[in-house]
């Protein structure tokens, strides 16, 4: 009897680069409105200005307990969170900025809507190979209905030479960015290869990852996003 048997090919261990980076900071504050994406870019310009124009930047914008758990924002964009001292503002920067970004907003006090926010120490983190990964916020070019959003991502993806096995996306909600609100989603990726994932986070999906849209975070797993969430799963 013959047998042709081929070993899978051994692969070496992926090690993740550090030219694009998280930042977190500490902050000081008592509170600042649900939707802050506009007024904190702007804070964030202020101190460093060439945040804009610098290839690889993006913001996360601040989340708190209540608003962190599950896939909804509260839907008042007026209302206010608190802040606590858990709390963090997080910058995604290319390496060759981070000192500068370091130094400059530690101890600068931020104007966000009229609420103070003051940065203070901080750490720096890679991006993450785990193969789930999520945004809250992502923006299409348009407002799109939910299979013509998917779509949207699945081509936006195609063009990263990313190959997606699962994707899932939440409701519509919109955030109040210059020039009027603009609708996003949630999306969570699932069963990417690390090499995919980092590329997913260093490069984002759509537009305005500097008001913090389009900017994927580690997730530990699709079952806690629930089982409505699950019915959104798109394979491609």
């Amino acid at each position: 009897m013959g047998i042709y048997w081929e070993e899978e090919e051994k692969r070496d261990p992926f090690e993740v680069p550090d030219d694009i980076v998280d930042v977190s900071f500490v902050v000081s504050g008592r509170m600042l409105p649900n939707d802050h994406a506009a007024a904190l870019h702007d804070a964030i310009v202020s101190v460093l200005p060439w945040f804009d124009d610098e290839p690889g930047t993006g913001l996360h914008l601040i989340h708190v307990a209540e608003s962190a758990n599950g896939w909804e924002r509260p839907s008042d964009p007026d209302a206010m969170m608190h802040l606590s001292r858990r709390t963090r503002m997080t910058l995604r920067l290319p390496q060759h900025r981070v000192e500068e970004a370091r130094a400059a907003l530690n101890g600068a006090e931020l104007d966000v809507a009229g609420h103070s926010l003051v940065p203070g120490k901080s750490a720096v983190k890679k991006l993450s190979p785990l193969g789930t990964i999520f945004a809250r916020y992502v923006a299409s070019e348009q407002p799109m209905e939910e299979p013509e959003f998917l779509d949207w991502l699945h081509a936006g993806l195609a063009d990263m030479g990313v190959k997606v096995k699962k994707m899932m996306c939440g409701k519509a909600h919109d955030l109040r960015l210059p020039g009027g609100p603009v609708q996003t989603r949630s999306v969570m990726l699932a069963d990417l290869t690390p090499e995919d994932s980092v590329r997913v986070q260093q490069q984002g999906l759509g537009p305005w990852r500097r008001h913090g849209c389009g900017l994927f975070m580690p997730h530990k797993g699709i079952k806690p996003v629930g089982k409505e969430a699950e019915k959104q799963q798109f394979a491609g």
